[in-house]
């Protein structure tokens, strides 16, 4: 983390996943005054006001002393945003975390290949995010481990090899969170069908789904083998994985997760063609 704490970082863009990420790297001790956020919206440069970061609306004086530069605006305003920047950005590193925005759009824009494309997700939020990670190499290993700092501030990195693999990453864990919430939803709207009230039913839910999610990151078994461990035969889990079975659940969840990554490589198409 050393290498990030001693940056000057940038945000173009101060939503949620900024803020989170500007939460996480002021907890691991950067100084406040080394991040400068540029945002057109009053309101969300009054709250970021209060952490002591520096606040502006102005993009090219913000970036104009950053040595890495976040993205982190809305697709659709990223052409606009953009390339009133072209070619200032030497010597610094950029950090894209852009949903379907690949590097070739950005380079075009911004006049640099030195770019990180990152997928992450909302669980960054209470710093518990799984980001997806690509650069070329243009990217040095020392750029690349200071990417990987400064994500890490908000949970778990791991780069992919391509960024075609940024669309899977994308269909896993960019849009995951929300498949267990609905997981979430269909188990408590079934505590309550069997009488429970919503609060027990919801509370038992969530705390299930937690304590799974920790058995299967701290133990040496696969999520499969665990399955099958607290499957006994004959027995209540093994009646409701049959229905599982039945309904073909785990083809549906492949399927489902195709289809994201296909409208993942969709939008990246249409978000470069719409910067031509």
């Amino acid at each position: 983390m050393s290498a990030a704490l001693n940056c000057n970082i940038c945000f173009i863009g101060g939503g949620n996943m900024a803020q989170a990420l500007i939460g996480g790297l002021i907890s691991r001790g950067l100084p406040a005054t080394r991040i400068t956020v540029s945002d057109p919206v009053e309101k969300v440069r009054e709250l970021l006001q209060e952490r002591d970061v520096q606040v502006t609306d102005d993009n090219v004086a913000a970036i104009k002393d950053a040595d890495v530069v976040v993205f982190a605006v809305k697709p659709q305003v990223l052409s606009t945003v953009l390339q009133p920047l072209n070619g200032l950005f030497d010597g610094k590193l950029v950090v894209s975390i852009v949903a379907g925005a690949e590097i070739g759009t950005i380079a075009k824009l911004i006049g640099t290949e030195r770019i990180v494309r990152v997928m992450p997700n909302t669980p960054a939020l209470v710093q518990t995010g799984a980001h997806g990670l690509f650069a070329t190499d243009v990217v040095d290993t020392k750029n690349r481990e200071l990417a990987s700092q400064i994500l890490a501030a908000t949970g778990l990195t791991l780069w992919v090899s391509t960024e075609a693999q940024i669309d899977a990453v994308t269909a896993v864990s960019g849009s995951g969170p929300a498949y267990f919430f609905y997981m979430m939803e269909s188990m408590i709207r079934a505590g309550k069908n069997m009488g429970l009230d919503e609060k027990v039913a919801t509370a038992l839910t969530l705390q299930t789904a937690l304590g799974a999610a920790q058995m299967a990151i701290t133990s040496s078994n696969t999520p499969s083998e665990l399955r099958k461990n607290v499957t006994s035969p004959n027995g209540t889990t093994q009646a409701a994985l049959e229905v599982f079975d039945r309904a073909q659940i785990s083809q549906n969840i492949q399927a489902a997760l195709a289809a994201a990554q296909k409208r993942s490589q969709e939008l990246a198409q249409e978000l470069s063609d719409s910067t031509k």
